[in-house]
């Protein structure tokens, strides 16, 4: 299977010793190391288990549908 790759923003602060992020595109991943370079690897590793559990979540009924709709999120100012 061919993986793609694609940027997120990590929204990071020092909380103590803890370097401490979040994913700004993704609600829900958080995370925090050590380091800066830590945190960058857990960041990554909580969003592929955040991944992961969305497809287990996934409806198996056999008469599912999925449709695509649009949805218009409003931008804080």
């Amino acid at each position: 299977m061919k993986k793609k790759s694609r940027g997120f923003t990590l929204e990071y602060w020092k909380d103590e010793n803890w370097y401490v992020g979040m994913l700004k595109e993704v609600p829900g991943v958080m995370s925090q190391g050590e380091t800066l370079e830590e945190l960058e690897e857990n960041i990554q590793d909580a969003y592929k288990l955040v991944l992961q559990e969305n497809w287990s979540r996934r409806s198996t009924h056999p008469r599912s549908r999925s449709k695509s709709i649009p949805i218009c999120v409003p931008v804080p100012a």
